[in-house]
Protein backbone atom coordinates (compact mmCIF):
# COMPACT_ATOMS: atom_id res chain seq x y z
CA UNK A 1 0.00 0.00 0.00
CA UNK A 2 1.61 3.51 -1.21
CA UNK A 3 1.94 5.75 1.79
CA UNK A 4 -0.53 8.65 1.21
CA UNK A 5 0.62 10.91 3.75
CA UNK A 6 4.36 10.70 1.87
CA UNK A 7 2.11 11.31 -1.13
CA UNK A 8 0.67 14.69 0.13
CA UNK A 9 4.05 15.65 -0.01
CA UNK A 10 5.53 14.95 -3.38
CA UNK A 11 2.47 15.71 -5.16
CA UNK A 12 3.20 19.11 -5.54
CA UNK A 13 6.81 19.14 -5.82
CA UNK A 14 7.13 19.88 -9.76
CA UNK A 15 5.23 23.41 -8.38
CA UNK A 16 7.79 23.62 -5.51
CA UNK A 17 10.97 22.92 -7.91
CA UNK A 18 9.16 25.54 -10.45
CA UNK A 19 9.40 28.01 -7.84
CA UNK A 20 13.34 27.08 -6.44
CA UNK A 21 14.10 27.51 -10.09
CA UNK A 22 12.68 30.94 -10.11
CA UNK A 23 14.03 32.03 -6.78
CA UNK A 24 17.35 30.36 -7.19
CA UNK A 25 19.21 27.68 -5.18
CA UNK A 26 19.30 29.48 -1.97
CA UNK A 27 15.82 28.84 -1.16
CA UNK A 28 15.84 25.42 0.47
CA UNK A 29 14.02 22.07 -0.64
CA UNK A 30 12.41 20.52 1.86
CA UNK A 31 11.10 17.25 0.20
CA UNK A 32 9.63 15.99 3.40
CA UNK A 33 8.43 16.72 6.79
CA UNK A 34 10.63 16.32 9.55
CA UNK A 35 8.38 13.22 10.43
CA UNK A 36 8.23 11.67 7.07
CA UNK A 37 11.75 12.24 5.67
CA UNK A 38 12.44 10.53 2.20
CA UNK A 39 14.55 7.04 1.97
CA UNK A 40 17.59 6.83 0.21
CA UNK A 41 18.66 4.56 -2.43
CA UNK A 42 22.55 5.13 -3.24
CA UNK A 43 23.56 2.96 -5.83
CA UNK A 44 27.65 2.87 -6.39
CA UNK A 45 29.53 0.81 -9.42
CA UNK A 46 32.82 -0.11 -9.43
CA UNK A 47 34.59 1.14 -12.45
CA UNK A 48 31.66 1.87 -14.59
CA UNK A 49 31.91 5.11 -17.35
CA UNK A 50 29.21 5.97 -19.62
CA UNK A 51 28.67 2.75 -21.29
CA UNK A 52 25.03 3.08 -21.02
CA UNK A 53 21.81 3.02 -22.95
CA UNK A 54 20.84 6.03 -21.82
CA UNK A 55 24.10 7.58 -22.40
CA UNK A 56 23.60 6.94 -26.19
CA UNK A 57 26.11 3.50 -26.20
CA UNK A 58 24.62 1.60 -29.24
CA UNK A 59 25.66 -1.49 -28.15
CA UNK A 60 25.14 -1.36 -24.15
CA UNK A 61 22.56 -4.23 -23.18
CA UNK A 62 21.59 -2.12 -19.81
CA UNK A 63 17.68 -1.72 -19.85
CA UNK A 64 17.87 -1.66 -15.87
CA UNK A 65 20.10 1.35 -15.46
CA UNK A 66 17.99 2.91 -18.81
CA UNK A 67 15.23 2.43 -16.94
CA UNK A 68 15.85 4.00 -13.95
CA UNK A 69 17.37 6.90 -16.19
CA UNK A 70 13.47 7.62 -17.84
CA UNK A 71 12.57 8.27 -14.56
CA UNK A 72 15.93 10.60 -13.52
CA UNK A 73 17.68 13.31 -14.20
CA UNK A 74 20.74 12.08 -16.10
CA UNK A 75 24.41 13.99 -15.62
CA UNK A 76 26.06 14.11 -19.00
CA UNK A 77 28.68 15.79 -17.82
CA UNK A 78 29.76 14.33 -14.50
CA UNK A 79 33.41 14.16 -13.34
CA UNK A 80 35.23 12.05 -10.49
CA UNK A 81 37.83 13.88 -8.14
CA UNK A 82 40.22 10.66 -9.08
CA UNK A 83 40.49 8.24 -11.20
CA UNK A 84 41.22 5.54 -8.69
CA UNK A 85 38.53 3.60 -6.12
CA UNK A 86 39.34 5.09 -2.67
CA UNK A 87 40.07 8.66 -3.21
CA UNK A 88 37.23 8.62 -5.24
CA UNK A 89 34.91 7.38 -2.80
CA UNK A 90 36.20 9.40 -0.31
CA UNK A 91 35.48 12.05 -2.10
CA UNK A 92 31.73 11.13 -2.40
CA UNK A 93 31.48 9.95 1.36
CA UNK A 94 32.80 13.04 2.81
CA UNK A 95 32.26 15.77 0.32
CA UNK A 96 35.89 16.32 0.28
CA UNK A 97 38.33 16.15 -2.53
CA UNK A 98 41.66 14.15 -2.50
CA UNK A 99 43.37 17.34 -2.68
CA UNK A 100 41.58 18.62 0.66
CA UNK A 101 42.08 15.17 2.19
CA UNK A 102 46.03 14.82 1.51
CA UNK A 103 45.03 11.13 0.46
CA UNK A 104 45.47 9.92 -3.41
CA UNK A 105 46.40 6.27 -2.91
CA UNK A 106 44.37 3.21 -1.86
CA UNK A 107 45.37 2.67 1.69
CA UNK A 108 45.28 6.03 3.39
CA UNK A 109 41.95 6.00 5.61
CA UNK A 110 40.28 9.30 5.38
CA UNK A 111 40.43 9.48 9.14
CA UNK A 112 44.08 9.98 9.14
CA UNK A 113 43.77 12.90 7.06
CA UNK A 114 40.17 14.21 8.87
CA UNK A 115 39.39 12.49 12.29
CA UNK A 116 36.31 13.86 12.65
CA UNK A 117 34.90 14.12 9.31
CA UNK A 118 31.37 13.61 9.35
CA UNK A 119 30.84 11.42 6.71
CA UNK A 120 27.35 11.59 4.16
CA UNK A 121 25.55 8.35 5.47
CA UNK A 122 27.21 9.10 9.73
CA UNK A 123 25.26 12.62 8.95
CA UNK A 124 22.02 11.16 7.80
CA UNK A 125 22.39 8.68 10.83
CA UNK A 126 22.19 11.58 12.89
CA UNK A 127 19.20 12.60 11.13
CA UNK A 128 17.12 9.54 12.35
CA UNK A 129 18.21 7.20 9.22
CA UNK A 130 18.98 3.79 9.32
CA UNK A 131 22.20 3.26 7.52
CA UNK A 132 23.80 0.59 6.28
CA UNK A 133 26.49 -0.38 3.33
CA UNK A 134 26.45 -3.67 1.01
CA UNK A 135 29.19 -4.24 -1.38
CA UNK A 136 31.84 -1.84 -2.04
CA UNK A 137 31.29 1.56 -0.65
CA UNK A 138 34.16 2.38 0.70
CA UNK A 139 37.20 1.31 -0.33
CA UNK A 140 38.36 -1.84 1.72
CA UNK A 141 41.83 -3.31 1.32
CA UNK A 142 45.57 -2.61 0.14
CA UNK A 143 45.55 -1.53 4.39
CA UNK A 144 42.37 0.67 4.56
CA UNK A 145 38.81 -0.25 6.33
CA UNK A 146 35.34 0.34 6.71
CA UNK A 147 33.94 3.31 8.72
CA UNK A 148 31.86 1.95 11.54
CA UNK A 149 30.75 5.59 12.31
CA UNK A 150 28.92 5.87 9.16
CA UNK A 151 26.88 2.69 9.56
CA UNK A 152 24.07 1.55 11.82
CA UNK A 153 24.67 -1.80 11.33
CA UNK A 154 27.81 -3.75 10.37
CA UNK A 155 28.95 -3.22 6.62
CA UNK A 156 28.05 -6.36 4.24
CA UNK A 157 31.37 -7.07 2.47
CA UNK A 158 31.82 -8.04 -1.12
CA UNK A 159 34.75 -9.74 -2.73
CA UNK A 160 35.77 -7.76 -5.66
CA UNK A 161 37.84 -10.61 -7.40
CA UNK A 162 35.87 -13.82 -7.37
CA UNK A 163 35.93 -16.54 -9.94
CA UNK A 164 33.16 -19.96 -10.56
CA UNK A 165 35.74 -21.89 -12.25
CA UNK A 166 38.93 -23.79 -10.48
CA UNK A 167 40.88 -23.01 -13.72
CA UNK A 168 40.26 -19.41 -13.30
CA UNK A 169 42.36 -18.63 -10.34
CA UNK A 170 45.79 -18.04 -9.71
CA UNK A 171 48.14 -20.79 -9.99
CA UNK A 172 48.15 -23.46 -7.52
CA UNK A 173 51.10 -24.50 -5.37
CA UNK A 174 53.22 -21.40 -6.37
CA UNK A 175 54.67 -19.51 -3.86
CA UNK A 176 54.62 -15.69 -3.74
CA UNK A 177 57.66 -15.33 -5.43
CA UNK A 178 57.29 -18.32 -7.97
CA UNK A 179 54.54 -16.57 -9.07
CA UNK A 180 56.00 -13.17 -9.79
CA UNK A 181 58.69 -14.60 -11.92
CA UNK A 182 55.44 -17.20 -13.83
CA UNK A 183 54.75 -15.04 -16.95
CA UNK A 184 51.23 -15.62 -17.36
CA UNK A 185 50.75 -13.47 -14.09
CA UNK A 186 51.84 -10.19 -13.97
CA UNK A 187 54.18 -8.22 -11.87
CA UNK A 188 52.15 -7.59 -8.54
CA UNK A 189 49.72 -10.09 -6.85
CA UNK A 190 49.26 -13.37 -8.47
CA UNK A 191 46.28 -12.89 -9.46
CA UNK A 192 43.75 -15.32 -11.84
CA UNK A 193 42.32 -14.93 -15.45
CA UNK A 194 41.31 -11.94 -16.80
CA UNK A 195 38.14 -12.72 -17.56
CA UNK A 196 35.70 -15.74 -17.16
CA UNK A 197 32.00 -16.53 -18.58
CA UNK A 198 30.50 -19.47 -16.75
CA UNK A 199 26.98 -21.26 -17.00
CA UNK A 200 26.17 -20.46 -13.41
CA UNK A 201 23.45 -18.57 -11.76
CA UNK A 202 23.82 -14.70 -10.65
CA UNK A 203 24.10 -14.94 -7.35
CA UNK A 204 27.65 -17.52 -7.85
CA UNK A 205 29.19 -14.05 -7.99
CA UNK A 206 29.26 -11.02 -5.55
CA UNK A 207 26.73 -8.99 -7.19
CA UNK A 208 24.13 -11.20 -7.09
CA UNK A 209 24.75 -11.77 -3.85
CA UNK A 210 24.58 -8.36 -3.08
CA UNK A 211 21.73 -7.74 -5.19
CA UNK A 212 19.38 -10.44 -2.91
CA UNK A 213 20.93 -8.82 0.05
CA UNK A 214 19.55 -5.61 -0.93
CA UNK A 215 16.09 -7.23 -1.38
CA UNK A 216 16.41 -8.62 1.58
CA UNK A 217 17.06 -5.11 3.46
CA UNK A 218 14.86 -3.54 1.62
CA UNK A 219 11.45 -5.95 2.29
CA UNK A 220 13.23 -4.99 6.22
CA UNK A 221 12.48 -1.41 5.88
CA UNK A 222 9.21 -1.42 4.13
CA UNK A 223 7.97 -3.08 7.91
CA UNK A 224 9.70 0.18 9.21
CA UNK A 225 7.84 2.79 7.50
CA UNK A 226 8.20 5.65 10.68
CA UNK A 227 12.45 5.01 10.13
CA UNK A 228 13.71 6.25 6.71
CA UNK A 229 16.46 4.37 5.47
CA UNK A 230 19.88 5.19 3.72
CA UNK A 231 20.92 1.93 2.09
CA UNK A 232 24.05 2.22 0.10
CA UNK A 233 24.55 -0.42 -1.87
CA UNK A 234 28.27 -1.19 -3.81
CA UNK A 235 28.42 -3.60 -7.11
CA UNK A 236 31.84 -4.32 -8.11
CA UNK A 237 31.40 -5.21 -11.63
CA UNK A 238 32.63 -4.32 -14.49
CA UNK A 239 35.96 -4.10 -12.19
CA UNK A 240 38.49 -6.23 -13.01
CA UNK A 241 38.66 -8.95 -13.60
CA UNK A 242 35.70 -9.25 -16.56
CA UNK A 243 33.81 -12.54 -15.05
CA UNK A 244 30.10 -12.69 -15.75
CA UNK A 245 27.34 -15.63 -16.49
CA UNK A 246 27.48 -16.89 -19.81
CA UNK A 247 24.19 -15.55 -20.80
CA UNK A 248 25.49 -11.74 -20.54
CA UNK A 249 28.92 -12.95 -22.57
CA UNK A 250 25.38 -14.03 -25.09
CA UNK A 251 24.56 -10.73 -25.06
CA UNK A 252 27.04 -9.41 -27.38
CA UNK A 253 28.71 -10.85 -30.87
CA UNK A 254 32.97 -10.20 -30.37
CA UNK A 255 32.63 -8.87 -33.86
CA UNK A 256 30.27 -5.85 -32.66
CA UNK A 257 32.90 -3.77 -31.26
CA UNK A 258 35.35 -1.89 -33.01
CA UNK A 259 38.95 -1.08 -31.16
CA UNK A 260 39.98 2.51 -30.96
CA UNK A 261 41.07 4.56 -33.53
CA UNK A 262 43.34 6.99 -31.11
CA UNK A 263 45.96 4.37 -29.65
CA UNK A 264 48.44 6.52 -28.86
CA UNK A 265 48.60 9.20 -26.25
CA UNK A 266 48.06 12.55 -27.19
CA UNK A 267 50.67 14.53 -29.20
CA UNK A 268 53.08 16.83 -27.27
CA UNK A 269 51.92 15.14 -23.93
CA UNK A 270 54.28 15.02 -20.96
CA UNK A 271 55.41 11.63 -20.70
CA UNK A 272 54.59 10.94 -17.42
CA UNK A 273 50.57 11.72 -17.96
CA UNK A 274 49.33 8.56 -19.67
CA UNK A 275 48.85 5.38 -17.34
CA UNK A 276 50.88 2.41 -17.78
CA UNK A 277 47.95 0.30 -16.82
CA UNK A 278 49.94 -1.97 -14.47
CA UNK A 279 46.42 -3.22 -12.83
CA UNK A 280 45.62 -5.28 -16.22
CA UNK A 281 48.95 -6.76 -16.43
CA UNK A 282 48.44 -8.17 -12.80
CA UNK A 283 46.01 -10.94 -14.29
CA UNK A 284 47.37 -14.22 -16.59
CA UNK A 285 47.00 -14.15 -20.14
CA UNK A 286 48.10 -10.49 -20.20
CA UNK A 287 51.66 -9.33 -21.23
CA UNK A 288 53.74 -7.54 -19.11
CA UNK A 289 55.00 -5.18 -21.42
CA UNK A 290 53.57 -3.48 -24.85
CA UNK A 291 50.85 -3.54 -26.32
CA UNK A 292 47.61 -6.03 -26.23
CA UNK A 293 47.21 -7.86 -29.69
CA UNK A 294 43.81 -6.63 -31.65
CA UNK A 295 41.99 -9.90 -30.28
CA UNK A 296 42.57 -9.63 -26.69
CA UNK A 297 41.71 -6.06 -27.17
CA UNK A 298 37.91 -6.93 -28.34
CA UNK A 299 38.22 -9.69 -25.94
CA UNK A 300 38.91 -7.44 -22.50
CA UNK A 301 36.08 -5.31 -24.25
CA UNK A 302 33.62 -7.64 -24.75
CA UNK A 303 34.46 -8.52 -21.06
CA UNK A 304 34.07 -5.21 -19.91
CA UNK A 305 30.28 -5.05 -21.89
CA UNK A 306 29.21 -8.56 -20.24
CA UNK A 307 30.39 -7.44 -16.63
CA UNK A 308 28.28 -4.22 -17.36
CA UNK A 309 25.18 -5.90 -18.02
CA UNK A 310 25.21 -8.57 -15.68
CA UNK A 311 25.66 -5.98 -12.70
CA UNK A 312 22.56 -4.16 -15.08
CA UNK A 313 20.50 -7.11 -14.25
CA UNK A 314 21.67 -6.85 -10.20
CA UNK A 315 20.43 -3.20 -10.04
CA UNK A 316 17.33 -3.76 -12.06
CA UNK A 317 16.83 -6.81 -8.73
CA UNK A 318 16.83 -4.23 -6.53
CA UNK A 319 14.45 -1.41 -8.03
CA UNK A 320 12.15 -4.18 -9.38
CA UNK A 321 12.39 -5.47 -5.27
CA UNK A 322 12.13 -1.27 -4.78
CA UNK A 323 8.48 -1.20 -6.77
CA UNK A 324 7.09 -4.34 -5.47
CA UNK A 325 6.86 -3.20 -1.98
CA UNK A 326 6.00 0.17 -2.90
CA UNK A 327 8.77 1.92 -1.68
CA UNK A 328 9.92 4.00 -5.09
CA UNK A 329 7.46 6.65 -4.43
CA UNK A 330 9.23 7.88 -1.37
CA UNK A 331 12.60 6.81 -2.42
CA UNK A 332 15.02 8.91 -3.34
CA UNK A 333 17.55 7.17 -6.07
CA UNK A 334 21.30 8.17 -7.16
CA UNK A 335 23.50 5.70 -9.21
CA UNK A 336 26.74 6.77 -9.56
CA UNK A 337 30.20 5.67 -11.13
CA UNK A 338 33.38 6.03 -8.79
CA UNK A 339 35.26 6.69 -12.00
CA UNK A 340 35.95 5.75 -15.78
CA UNK A 341 37.91 3.66 -17.57
CA UNK A 342 40.64 3.06 -20.81
CA UNK A 343 38.90 0.37 -22.95
CA UNK A 344 42.52 1.11 -25.41
CA UNK A 345 42.34 4.38 -26.63
CA UNK A 346 45.43 5.94 -26.69
CA UNK A 347 46.96 3.13 -26.22
CA UNK A 348 45.54 2.56 -22.21
CA UNK A 349 43.78 0.50 -20.32
CA UNK A 350 42.02 0.81 -16.78
CA UNK A 351 41.93 4.04 -14.77
CA UNK A 352 44.77 6.22 -13.36
CA UNK A 353 44.81 9.14 -15.58
CA UNK A 354 43.26 12.71 -15.82
CA UNK A 355 42.26 12.11 -19.64
CA UNK A 356 38.45 12.10 -20.39
CA UNK A 357 37.78 8.56 -20.29
CA UNK A 358 39.25 7.84 -17.01
CA UNK A 359 37.75 10.83 -15.53
CA UNK A 360 33.97 11.04 -16.64
CA UNK A 361 31.33 9.24 -15.14
CA UNK A 362 27.79 8.42 -15.00
CA UNK A 363 25.52 10.08 -12.59
CA UNK A 364 21.68 9.38 -12.41
CA UNK A 365 19.09 11.38 -9.84
CA UNK A 366 15.40 10.00 -9.17
CA UNK A 367 13.21 11.72 -7.15
CA UNK A 368 9.58 10.70 -6.58
CA UNK A 369 7.51 13.39 -8.43
CA UNK A 370 10.19 15.15 -9.83
CA UNK A 371 11.41 15.77 -13.61
CA UNK A 372 11.83 12.22 -15.56
CA UNK A 373 13.32 10.94 -18.52
CA UNK A 374 15.64 14.80 -18.97
CA UNK A 375 19.17 15.07 -19.48
CA UNK A 376 21.32 18.11 -18.39
CA UNK A 377 24.92 19.34 -19.57
CA UNK A 378 25.92 21.00 -16.29
CA UNK A 379 28.85 20.06 -14.76
CA UNK A 380 28.93 18.01 -11.79
CA UNK A 381 31.78 16.31 -9.68
CA UNK A 382 31.40 13.54 -7.37
CA UNK A 383 31.85 15.63 -4.01
CA UNK A 384 28.63 17.51 -5.29
CA UNK A 385 26.47 14.85 -4.54
CA UNK A 386 26.80 15.25 -0.51
CA UNK A 387 25.13 18.41 -0.38
CA UNK A 388 22.79 17.68 -2.93
CA UNK A 389 21.40 14.71 -1.17
CA UNK A 390 20.75 16.68 2.31
CA UNK A 391 18.79 19.54 0.31
CA UNK A 392 16.71 17.03 -1.50
CA UNK A 393 16.07 15.54 2.04
CA UNK A 394 15.02 18.35 3.77
CA UNK A 395 18.24 18.45 6.01
CA UNK A 396 20.53 21.08 7.20
CA UNK A 397 23.67 21.75 4.90
CA UNK A 398 26.56 19.91 6.15
CA UNK A 399 29.47 22.18 7.08
CA UNK A 400 33.35 22.13 5.91
CA UNK A 401 32.71 20.21 2.64
CA UNK A 402 33.77 20.94 -0.84
CA UNK A 403 30.85 20.32 -2.72
CA UNK A 404 27.54 22.66 -3.60
CA UNK A 405 24.20 21.23 -3.82
CA UNK A 406 23.18 21.02 -7.59
CA UNK A 407 18.97 21.29 -6.61
CA UNK A 408 18.36 23.85 -8.67
CA UNK A 409 19.48 21.81 -11.85
CA UNK A 410 17.47 19.20 -11.15
CA UNK A 411 14.84 21.42 -11.00
CA UNK A 412 15.85 23.24 -14.31
CA UNK A 413 18.40 21.04 -16.25
CA UNK A 414 18.95 23.79 -18.43
CA UNK A 415 20.40 25.49 -15.92
CA UNK A 416 24.55 25.75 -14.91
CA UNK A 417 26.08 26.24 -11.80
CA UNK A 418 29.38 25.62 -11.88
CA UNK A 419 31.78 27.02 -14.78
CA UNK A 420 34.18 24.29 -14.07
CA UNK A 421 34.60 20.73 -11.98
CA UNK A 422 38.03 19.84 -10.85
CA UNK A 423 39.82 16.62 -10.84
CA UNK A 424 43.38 15.12 -9.67
CA UNK A 425 45.87 12.49 -10.65
CA UNK A 426 49.70 12.15 -8.85
CA UNK A 427 52.43 10.92 -10.38
CA UNK A 428 56.23 10.47 -9.78
CA UNK A 429 58.60 11.27 -12.88
CA UNK A 430 62.03 10.59 -12.22
CA UNK A 431 63.69 13.48 -11.81
CA UNK A 432 60.79 15.75 -10.31
CA UNK A 433 59.53 13.66 -7.65
CA UNK A 434 56.10 13.88 -6.63
CA UNK A 435 54.02 15.90 -8.46
CA UNK A 436 50.09 16.31 -9.09
CA UNK A 437 48.09 16.74 -12.03
CA UNK A 438 45.17 19.11 -11.24
CA UNK A 439 42.66 18.88 -13.88
CA UNK A 440 40.32 21.90 -14.68
CA UNK A 441 37.59 20.60 -16.44
CA UNK A 442 35.13 23.43 -18.83
CA UNK A 443 32.31 22.65 -20.71
CA UNK A 444 34.84 23.27 -23.48
CA UNK A 445 38.50 22.54 -22.22
CA UNK A 446 40.68 20.64 -19.81
CA UNK A 447 43.64 21.94 -18.41
CA UNK A 448 46.03 19.90 -16.29
CA UNK A 449 48.45 21.46 -14.66
CA UNK A 450 51.38 18.65 -13.82
CA UNK A 451 53.99 20.58 -10.73
CA UNK A 452 54.89 19.63 -7.01
CA UNK A 453 52.94 19.75 -4.20
CA UNK A 454 53.38 23.76 -2.99
CA UNK A 455 55.77 24.29 -6.04
CA UNK A 456 55.94 27.72 -7.94
CA UNK A 457 53.03 27.72 -10.81
CA UNK A 458 56.52 28.96 -13.31
CA UNK A 459 57.33 25.27 -12.39
CA UNK A 460 54.40 23.60 -14.13
CA UNK A 461 53.93 21.89 -17.12
CA UNK A 462 50.26 21.86 -18.30
CA UNK A 463 47.82 19.73 -21.04
CA UNK A 464 45.51 21.83 -23.09
CA UNK A 465 42.23 19.97 -24.09
CA UNK A 466 39.71 21.10 -26.59
CA UNK A 467 36.76 18.62 -27.20
CA UNK A 468 34.67 21.07 -29.92
CA UNK A 469 37.68 20.90 -32.13
CA UNK A 470 39.72 17.41 -30.99
CA UNK A 471 37.00 15.13 -28.78
CA UNK A 472 39.39 12.77 -29.04
CA UNK A 473 42.06 14.47 -27.24
CA UNK A 474 44.72 13.75 -29.83
CA UNK A 475 46.33 16.68 -28.76
CA UNK A 476 48.16 19.02 -26.19
CA UNK A 477 47.79 22.23 -27.49
CA UNK A 478 49.29 24.53 -24.22
CA UNK A 479 51.68 25.63 -26.15
CA UNK A 480 49.93 26.57 -29.13
CA UNK A 481 47.08 28.29 -27.30
CA UNK A 482 48.22 30.83 -24.35
CA UNK A 483 45.33 32.76 -24.11
CA UNK A 484 42.87 29.83 -23.20
CA UNK A 485 45.81 28.54 -21.10
CA UNK A 486 45.90 31.81 -19.10
CA UNK A 487 41.96 32.35 -19.00
CA UNK A 488 41.74 28.74 -17.42
CA UNK A 489 44.71 28.82 -14.60
CA UNK A 490 42.36 31.80 -13.00
CA UNK A 491 40.52 28.79 -12.44
CA UNK A 492 42.82 27.34 -11.16
CA UNK A 493 43.72 29.36 -9.20
CA UNK A 494 40.17 29.78 -6.94
CA UNK A 495 41.31 26.40 -5.13
CA UNK A 496 43.45 26.23 -2.41
CA UNK A 497 47.38 24.76 -3.19
CA UNK A 498 46.81 20.68 -2.96
CA UNK A 499 48.06 18.94 0.04
CA UNK A 500 50.85 16.22 -0.52
CA UNK A 501 50.03 12.53 0.44
CA UNK A 502 49.74 12.33 4.03
CA UNK A 503 52.20 9.64 6.12
CA UNK A 504 51.36 7.10 8.03
CA UNK A 505 52.17 7.95 11.60
CA UNK A 506 55.42 6.12 13.57
CA UNK A 507 53.08 5.11 15.74
CA UNK A 508 51.04 2.80 12.50
CA UNK A 509 54.69 1.88 10.85
CA UNK A 510 55.64 -1.89 10.62
CA UNK A 511 58.94 -2.12 11.58
CA UNK A 512 59.28 -5.74 11.07
CA UNK A 513 61.70 -5.37 8.42
CA UNK A 514 63.67 -2.84 9.70
CA UNK A 515 64.67 -5.95 12.26
CA UNK A 516 66.07 -8.11 9.57
CA UNK A 517 69.03 -9.46 10.16
CA UNK A 518 70.16 -8.92 6.45
CA UNK A 519 69.75 -5.63 6.44
CA UNK A 520 72.97 -3.97 5.97
CA UNK A 521 73.85 -1.22 8.48
CA UNK A 522 75.61 1.24 5.62
CA UNK A 523 73.40 4.02 3.94
CA UNK A 524 71.98 4.20 0.61
CA UNK A 525 70.92 7.13 -1.51
CA UNK A 526 67.88 5.36 -2.83
CA UNK A 527 66.96 8.54 -5.38
CA UNK A 528 70.14 7.52 -6.97
CA UNK A 529 69.21 3.71 -6.70
CA UNK A 530 65.96 3.87 -8.21
CA UNK A 531 67.50 5.50 -11.23
CA UNK A 532 70.02 3.23 -12.04
CA UNK A 533 67.23 0.50 -11.49
CA UNK A 534 64.78 2.39 -14.08
CA UNK A 535 66.50 1.81 -17.09
CA UNK A 536 64.11 2.90 -19.55
CA UNK A 537 63.60 6.08 -17.63
CA UNK A 538 60.21 6.12 -17.71
CA UNK A 539 59.49 7.27 -14.06
CA UNK A 540 58.47 3.91 -13.28
CA UNK A 541 60.12 0.31 -11.71
CA UNK A 542 58.69 -2.75 -13.35
CA UNK A 543 58.98 -6.26 -11.35
CA UNK A 544 61.56 -7.16 -13.34
CA UNK A 545 63.71 -3.77 -12.85
CA UNK A 546 63.02 -3.66 -9.24
CA UNK A 547 64.58 -7.45 -8.94
CA UNK A 548 66.96 -7.04 -10.90
CA UNK A 549 70.62 -7.48 -8.41
CA UNK A 550 68.85 -7.57 -5.37
CA UNK A 551 71.37 -9.23 -2.89
CA UNK A 552 68.30 -11.45 -1.43
CA UNK A 553 67.18 -12.99 -4.82
CA UNK A 554 63.39 -13.58 -4.57
CA UNK A 555 62.82 -12.89 -1.42
CA UNK A 556 62.66 -9.44 -2.40
CA UNK A 557 59.87 -9.75 -4.07
CA UNK A 558 57.24 -9.32 -1.24
CA UNK A 559 58.76 -6.01 -0.81
CA UNK A 560 57.36 -5.35 -4.38
CA UNK A 561 53.92 -5.98 -3.58
CA UNK A 562 54.70 -3.89 -0.27
CA UNK A 563 55.79 -1.05 -1.49
CA UNK A 564 53.08 -0.98 -4.35
CA UNK A 565 50.68 1.13 -2.05
CA UNK A 566 48.50 2.09 -5.13
CA UNK A 567 48.91 -1.41 -6.93
CA UNK A 568 49.02 -0.08 -10.23
CA UNK A 569 52.07 -3.12 -10.57
CA UNK A 570 54.75 -0.75 -10.92
CA UNK A 571 56.79 1.50 -8.52
CA UNK A 572 57.07 4.96 -8.22
CA UNK A 573 59.98 6.90 -7.62
CA UNK A 574 58.17 7.70 -3.99
CA UNK A 575 57.00 4.62 -3.45
CA UNK A 576 60.45 3.22 -4.07
CA UNK A 577 62.32 5.29 -1.75
CA UNK A 578 59.45 5.67 0.65
CA UNK A 579 58.91 1.86 1.36
CA UNK A 580 62.55 1.49 1.37
CA UNK A 581 63.66 3.94 3.47
CA UNK A 582 64.81 1.71 6.20
CA UNK A 583 66.66 -0.88 3.89
CA UNK A 584 69.75 -1.12 2.07
CA UNK A 585 68.97 -4.37 -0.34
CA UNK A 586 66.36 -2.94 -2.58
Amino acid sequence: MIHNHWLNQILPLRSILLLLAIVGPSMGLNLAAASDKPNVLLICVDDLKPTLGCYGDPLAKTPNIDRLASRSVLFESAYCNQAVCSPSRNALLTGLRPQTLGIYDLGTNFRKSRPNAITMPQFFKQQGYHTAALGKIFHVGHGNGEDQASWSVPHFKANVVGYALPESKAPQGLTREEALFDNKSAAGLPRGAVIEAANVSDETYADGKIAQEAMLRLQQASQKPQEPFFLAVGFVKPHLPFVAPQKYWDLYQRDQFSLPSITKPPADAPAYAPTNWGELRQYQGIPQEGPLAEDLQKELIHGYYAATSYMDAQVGRVLDELDRLQLTDRTIVVLWGDHGWHLGDHGMWCKHSNYEQAARIPVLFSIPGSQKNVKTKALLETVDIYPTLCQLAGLPSPADIDGSSQVQVLSHPQSHLKDHVIHVYPRSPQGKGPILGRAIRTDRYRLVEWKGYGASPETAEYELYDYQADPLETENLASQQPAVVEQLKSLLARHPEAKPQIKASAATAKPAEATSPQKPTAKIDRVKLFASKDKNADGKLTHEEFMNNQPDGPAAAPRFIKFDTNKDGTLSQEEFVGGGSSRNNE
